[in-house]
């Protein structure tokens, strides 16, 4: 496609954002607001995660309130026609989360900050606060978020990631994917102990790839996507927001969301091609975690930040370390170190996650 002319960065569209830091957001529709059955079973699979305990138990993952709001997934206001690459997410969990619970997000703009970039000159780092509450006004969850905002134009031109190498995977390297998927350790129903973690210990990979366009079509399915609408509800959508609608090879209007399965698109933004969705992998490294802790273990927070692009045909190894243990009153908690690691050896993403394990006897 022919190389598009995207907005930049103003001082005043700047200086417009900066009047919204402290104000309460106005929430965007969320994809699901009741935790139920299906849209736990939903989300489990288009993470990947085949733990038979969430739908048994009626326990979502944690990493759903993803798919229980838009803000907290990297939906930002102001700065029209400047692309937002989400960066991370810091959760930090109260109370987990049930079939049937009703949950809904309440968020704050708390900070915009610039920072400088290789990838594309200017970089603004836009911060939400969002806190979820459930149908019994308890809080469940407190999470920052924040995205980049970059120059479309300016990324390209630049051309930080051209040079990267794309994947391409004989079958015998498949096979051993495959193999890795049969060898995933799910410790299920059997409690992991405080008392039996030692630090320095590390935590059985989870292998997530090759990625695809069916996998992210599948993270879609059970996510719901920010700017995704088909048909009137798509046009709707441009008419609030001009900015979104980009035309495609075909004049047509599409979200900037199409960086996700669009190629061209992709590079249109300074990317090699279509990537995956960092909500996605914050929630892969959040099912490493809930892997190795079992069924009587406990997410209590996971703060997790995209480093780099995740395109599509890349594997991704989540790995842990366990860094630390302590006790805090009633609850032994268990610190960890989180890597996401492609077949490039690059490092993606990078985390921490604290657990509360059960103590033997108790």
């Amino acid at each position: 496609m022919a190389a598009a002319r995207f907005p930049t960065i103003t001082d005043d569209a700047l200086d417009a954002l900066r009047a919204r830091l402290g104000r309460p957001v106005r929430r965007p529709e969320a994809y699901i607001e009741v935790a139920s059955r299906d849209a736990i079973r939903h989300w489990a699979h288009g993470i990947g995660d085949r733990n038979p305990y969430w739908l048994r138990e009626g326990i979502a993952p944690p990493t759903i309130l993803f798919a229980m709001d838009r803000i907290v997934s990297g939906y930002v206001g102001g700065l029209p026609g400047i692309h937002a690459m989400y960066g991370g997410t810091d959760f930090r969990w109260r109370l987990p989360i049930k079939d049937g619970d009703r949950i809904v997000g309440e968020s704050v703009l708390v900070d915009l900050v610039e920072k400088p970039s290789t990838f594309a000159r200017r970089a603004i780092q836009q911060t939400y606060q969002t806190t979820f509450r459930n149908q019994d006004g308890a809080v469940v969850c407190e999470a920052d978020s924040w995205c980049f905002r970059t120059e479309r134009d300016t990324a390209r031109e630049r051309g930080k990631y051209e040079a990267t190498a794309r994947a391409r995977y004989r079958p015998e390297e498949i096979e051993r994917i495959r193999q890795s998927y049969r060898d995933e350790e799910i410790r299920a129903g059997t409690p992991r102990y405080w008392d039996d973690v030692v630090v320095g210990e590390s935590l059985p990979p989870v292998c997530k790839g090759p990625l695809t366009v069916t996998s992210v079509i599948a993270f879609v399915q059970g996510w719901g996507s920010l700017y995704v609408r088909a048909h009137g509800l798509a046009f709707d959508l441009f008419e609030r927001h001009p900015a979104l609608g980009i035309p495609n090879e075909f004049g047509a209007p599409e979200p900037p969301e199409r960086v996700h399965w669009d190629e061209p698109f992709a590079r249109a933004v300074g990317v090699p091609g279509a990537y995956d969705y960092g909500p996605e992998r914050v929630s892969w490294l959040g099912h490493a975690v809930t892997n190795w802790i079992g069924d009587h273990g406990q997410l209590r927070r996971l703060n997790a930040q995209v480093r780099r692009h995740n395109l599509i045909g890349d594997v991704t190894w989540c790995r842990g370390v366990v860094t630390g243990k302590a006790q805090d009153g009633e609850q032994a908690l268990v610190h960890i170190e989180l890597r996401a690691v492609n077949q490039r050896d690059e490092t993606t993403a990078l985390g921490t996650a604290t657990v509360a394990l059960p103590r033997r006897g108790r």
